[in-house]
């Protein structure tokens, strides 16, 4: 058996981190295992959905390269609801129901005041029919069989449908809700394996039953720890963090990726290069049970390392501006976004504001121009810059290297000064050297 995943999101806001992760955890089980993911725009609700979110859910995706292998929309797929729902009606699984929100309500604070579990009551099958009421539609649930499976994350999982309510399916206005037109996609498109989080328990329990009326063989369910923001509780600013935030801020894909492919496993979050490594070790037995504490500093920090061991040719194409490979190398180790390489080029190659530096600072700098001047620059000219300045001023350590690196890169730390001096060249130095001796 091939397997099939699918993600399915609503075209009605963009992806955040919460999402992206069952995205990701989709992907990566269908690549692992040699089958296809399928990307299912679950668009029903035509007042809320867009085409512009439509497009930026599968931007995002293209971007984070989560790229999937087919494309379906539940808005095209209408007919075949259509026939599916009118099976189910023929053999009793589904039936009108005409309460109004407001009924329902009432009679879930009378159910809950006896001490009785919310449960929808069925009416009975020769109730009348309100005058002038459009209805709505429930799947029959049977009261007389055992729900149960064996979830891939959290076990054995069971329920008694005597204690679930008979799902609405479709509104009054024709319209569909969540749980079938779902089910039915899945039959369809062949879903060996459905991941998603913990919320979506009873909706599996309701759904299993589903499949079993239409007469299909259910796929093997995976339900994982919900997403929460690092000090508790998933916050408004997480939910807003996503490929849009990352694309703003210089955060590479594989950063986020690398995170949220392993927090809430036993697995330990570090930087993996491609989506290829993490789909190697992706393994449901390695998730637990509690929340999964996101925290956007971890994704900054592997941001940091990933870059840090790239190589100039793994990033030459997001880099956007001129640079060599000998440069990146020099430079890789100093940034923690590509963004911050054009900083560094300007001090390789541009021009940098004098530094305010001492009296005796500008003194040092001044011998180190006049010396610099002299130097062969083809022969390491930094370490013969520093013995002869060492020598003519008596300084050392912090003393010498601090008024240095300043007046040559007018930064307080960075690469060896060594390489960066040869990248600079002779030239552009001196006239720094002078530059910040006169200031």
């Amino acid at each position: 058996m091939s397997v099939v995943t699918r993600f399915a999101p609503s075209p009605t806001g963009r992806l955040h981190v919460g999402n992206i992760r069952t995205a990701l955890h989709n992907f990566l089980f269908a690549r692992k295992e040699g089958g296809s993911f399928i990307l299912r725009i679950d668009d029903t609700d035509r007042e809320r959905s867009t085409d512009e979110f439509d497009l930026a859910i599968r931007d995002d995706l293209d971007w984070l390269g989560l790229t999937p292998d087919r494309l379906v929309r539940q808005s095209e797929r209408f007919d075949l609801y259509e026939r599916e729902f009118e099976k189910l009606k023929g053999a009793g699984r589904v039936y009108a129901c005409y309460e109004t929100p407001e009924e329902l309500e009432l009679r879930r604070k009378v159910l809950l005041g006896r001490g009785l579990p919310p449960v929808y009551e069925r009416q009975p099958a020769d109730a009348p029919v309100p005058e002038g009421r459009a209805p709505h539609w429930r799947f029959r649930l049977d009261h007389d069989s055992h729900i149960g499976w064996i979830d891939q994350i959290r076990g054995p999982q069971a329920f008694d449908p005597k204690f679930l309510s008979d799902p609405v399916i479709r509104r009054e206005d024709g319209s569909w809700l969540y749980l079938l037109p779902s089910v039915i996609d899945d039959i369809d498109l062949g879903i060996t394996h459905i991941v998603r989080g913990e919320d979506h328990v009873s909706n599996s329990a309701v759904q299993l039953q589903m499949f079993e009326a239409l007469e299909a063989k259910a796929p093997k369910f995976a339900h994982e720890a919900l997403l929460v923001a690092a000090e508790g509780k998933l916050s408004k600013r997480l939910g807003s963090y996503g490929a849009e935030h990352l694309r703003d801020e210089g955060i590479e894909p594989m950063a986020l990726l690398d995170v949220l492919a392993r927090i809430g496993t036993s697995q330990p979050v570090e930087p993996v290069a491609s989506l290829e490594e993490l789909a190697e070790t992706f393994d449901f037995s390695t998730f637990g049970r509690a929340p999964a504490h996101f925290d956007p500093r971890e994704v900054e920090a592997i941001n940091s390392k990933l870059l840090h061991r790239a190589s100039y040719a793994e990033v030459a194409n997001a880099i956007l501006l001129d640079i060599s490979e000998q440069d990146f190398e020099l430079l890789r180790g100093n940034i923690d976004r590509l963004s911050d390489l054009e900083g560094w080029v300007a001090v390789l190659h541009g021009e940098i504001d004098p530094p305010e530096l001492g009296h005796e600072e500008r003194l040092l700098v001044e011998e180190a121009a006049a010396i610099a001047e002299k130097l062969d620059w083809s022969a390491d000219p930094w370490r013969a810059l520093t013995a002869e300045l060492k020598a003519s001023t008596g300084k050392r350590g912090r003393e010498l290297f601090h008024p240095l690196r300043l007046a040559l890169a007018g930064r307080e730390s960075g690469p060896e000064m060594a390489g960066l001096i040869e990248a600079m060249g002779k030239d552009r130095a001196v006239r720094r050297l002078e530059a910040a001796a006169r200031r």
